[in-house]
C-alpha cells in the first residue's frame, strides 16, 4: 500500500499517457486510459523511487473497446452494451483489484454472446492489477440503439 493513499495498492507501471492530473510536485507518469481516469484518483505517480497504480474504470472500458462484436463491427463499449464497471480491492491480493462488468447483449438470443464475454474478461484479465473478473450479462434494461455513440452511429451509418 501506498505511504501517502493506504487504499492504493503498489502495482507496476502501465504504458499509454501522460498526465497533468496529480498533486503539484509528483512526477507524472504514463498510464492507462484517456487523461479522463485521473479525475479525483491517482493512476500512477512516483513516491520514494517506487510506482503506485490503480486500475479505473475509464481505463477498462478503454480496454474494452478492443472487444469488438462480430456482427456489426463495432466495439462494445461504444455499441452502449456495457453498463457498468466496478473496481474492488481484491480480497486475496491486497496490490489487485477485483472487476465486475454489467452488460448485456443486443438481443436475449444474440449468438456472438459468448464470444463477447469470453473477450471482456479476456482484454480485462491482461491488465495488470487484475485480481479477477466478473462479466454479468443482463437484459434488464433492454439494448436500443439509443445507448450506442456518435462514433458507432457513424460506423453504422445510422443518423
Amino acid at each position: 500500500m501506498s505511504e501517502n493513499n493506504p487504499s492504493m495498492p503498489e502495482l507496476p507501471v502501465a504504458e499509454s499517457h501522460s498526465c497533468d492530473s496529480h498533486p503539484e510536485g509528483e512526477k507524472r507518469l504514463p498510464h492507462p486510459g484517456a487523461g479522463s481516469c485521473c479525475g479525483g484518483q491517482a493512476c500512477e505517480i512516483t513516491q520514494n523511487e517506487r510506482t503506485i497504480s490503480t486500475l479505473c474504470e475509464d481505463a477498462v472500458r478503454e480496454q474494452l473497446k478492443q472487444v469488438i462484436d462480430p456482427e456489426l463491427f463495432v466495439n462494445i463499449v461504444d455499441l452502449g452494451l456495457v453498463y457498468n464497471v466496478d473496481l474492488k480491492p481484491s480480497e486475496s491480493d491486497s496490490t489487485k483489484q477485483d472487476v465486475h462488468v454489467v452488460m448485456t447483449l443486443t438481443s436475449p438470443m444474440c449468438p456472438a454472446g459468448p464470444q463477447l464475454i469470453g473477450g471482456s474478461r479476456q482484454v480485462i484479465e491482461a491488465m495488470e492489477g487484475v485480481a479477477s473478473v466478473d462479466v454479468k450479462v443482463v437484459m434488464d434494461p433492454p439494448w436500443s440503439p439509443d445507448r450506442m455513440t456518435e462514433d458507432a452511429r457513424d460506423q453504422l451509418n445510422i443518423f
